[in-house]
């Protein structure tokens, strides 16, 4: 029986959506998984009471946020003690050649500011939703979008997410817990 523990940090939702993905595809009879948010983790919360973790953070403005960034800092020895697994959510690796940990120039750069070393790590193609963002937000990221080819009009939610990397990331990790 393994615990395994799913931290996320997202700001617009796609990585919960996709940390929520993992937890269903993890869960078995034989495993207790539980899913917690970075910026809000429960009062006494303890990486020692899990056999693995698997953290999961957007990136915006070419940064994993803040608060994703202090938690590792803060864990990165026991991190690297135990089981563990990262994954960057990013409009970056909606392009083929982006989208591996290897060749995702924000997975990349984080994993060699930090410390930690991950058992696994991936990268996923997040959700491009202009509805929920603000005026400035929406603004900077139609910019972007402009600059690197992609959409910049859009009523409804463009999904990047390629959902069979993430079922085979998951068995990455059980094969890590089993």
């Amino acid at each position: 029986m393994a615990n395994i523990a799913l931290l996320y940090m997202s700001l617009d939702g796609q990585t919960r959506t996709i940390t929520e993905k993992l937890v269903a595809l993890l869960s078995r009879p034989e495993h207790v998984v539980s899913m917690y948010s970075v910026a809000a983790l429960p009062k006494g919360f303890s990486l020692s009471q899990w056999d693995a973790v698997v953290l999961g953070c957007s990136v915006r403005y070419g940064k994993h946020h803040i608060l994703f960034r202090q938690f590792v800092e803060g864990h990165t020895e026991q991190l690297n003690a135990m089981t563990s697994f990262f994954f960057s959510v990013n409009l970056t690796a909606r392009k083929p050649h982006r989208s591996k940990a290897s060749t995702n120039p924000y997975s990349i750069k984080y994993l060699k500011q930090t410390a930690w070393q991950p058992d696994a790590t991936d990268v996923f193609a997040g959700a491009l939703e202009y509805s929920k963002y603000g005026f400035w937000d929406r603004l900077l990221i139609k910019c972007i979008m402009k600059m690197t080819d992609g959409p910049t009009r859009g009523e409804h939610k463009i999904e990047y997410t390629d959902w069979e990397r993430v079922r085979q990331f998951s068995q990455k990790i059980l094969q890590f817990t089993c």
